[in-house]
């Protein structure tokens, strides 16, 4: 299958940057990882995955390795200067550093990357619920801010995420949110028994309520096949018990 690469149209206009988001065409994967697996942390041929790597570190032009996490749904943020072989468990990262491709792993989740174009500092960050709950984007706003940058030049794009017409939760779950705020009852609906949420749409009115105003939504739907992204859910669904990672990834040039 041809490679594909998205691009945002945001942050396309800037450029001091490459940055990409990455479905599942165009790698060396076979079988359920088919082909362009970027999950270290999956069960797929790690020699296959480092050369799927090298293949988006080229298609970026990065010189240096990519820079990933050991994501586990939290709100932590990395602020780094090189690429390190030390476990980095979080679920964001930032940097000013040029030539460093900081990399997201996702599989429904939304990947969401930043950048100051005053400052030159950009950001990438892991949002499933629980990092969306927790505000992980705020927190990286927090963290462009206390490195100078303004609210006004920060630019956020979030990435492609499962949509909400395949995303079905349970009661308790939207109890969870409401309890957080009546507000977010928005980004709930209910069809006959069914409950199904907004993920992006919840991201992206977090985004605005901090105060940025360049928000941009890459509308792709993960879990719909026709995409070419892996799906940690449609993997689910179908019954299969492990999944391929589409990365998304920014870098300073």
């Amino acid at each position: 299958m041809d490679f594909e690469l998205i691009k945002s149209k945001k942050l396309k206009k800037f450029k001091n940057i490459n940055h990409g988001f990455f479905n599942s065409s165009g790698g060396v994967s076979s079988g359920i990882y088919k082909s362009l697996n970027c999950g270290i942390g999956s069960n797929d041929n790690k020699k296959n995955v480092i050369k799927n790597l090298n293949i988006v570190s080229k298609k970026i032009n990065a010189k240096k390795k990519i820079v990933l996490l050991s994501q586990l749904h939290s709100n932590k943020i990395y602020f780094t200067n090189k690429f390190t072989k030390k476990k980095l468990l979080g679920d964001g990262l930032a940097t000013r550093t040029r030539g460093l491709a900081i990399g997201i792993l996702t599989a429904d989740c939304a990947p969401i990357l930043f950048f100051d174009h005053k400052k030159s500092i950009i950001g990438a960050i892991h949002a499933g619920w629980k990092g969306a709950y927790k505000k992980i984007g705020n927190k990286m706003i927090s963290f462009f801010k206390k490195k100078g940058s303004k609210i006004s030049d920060i630019t956020a794009v979030i990435g492609p995420c499962i949509s909400q017409e395949n995303y079905e939760i349970k009661n308790d779950f939207k109890m969870k949110f409401l309890k957080q705020s009546p507000k977010n009852k928005k980004h709930f609906k209910q069809v006959k028994n069914k409950i199904f949420f907004d993920l992006k749409g919840y991201i992206f009115r977090q985004l605005k309520i901090a105060g940025i105003n360049n928000i941009e939504i890459i509308k792709k739907d993960t879990f719909n096949q026709k995409n070419n992204f892996f799906s940690a859910r449609r993997s689910l669904k179908k019954k299969i018990n492990d999944y391929g990672r589409n990365i998304s990834i920014i870098m300073i040039k």
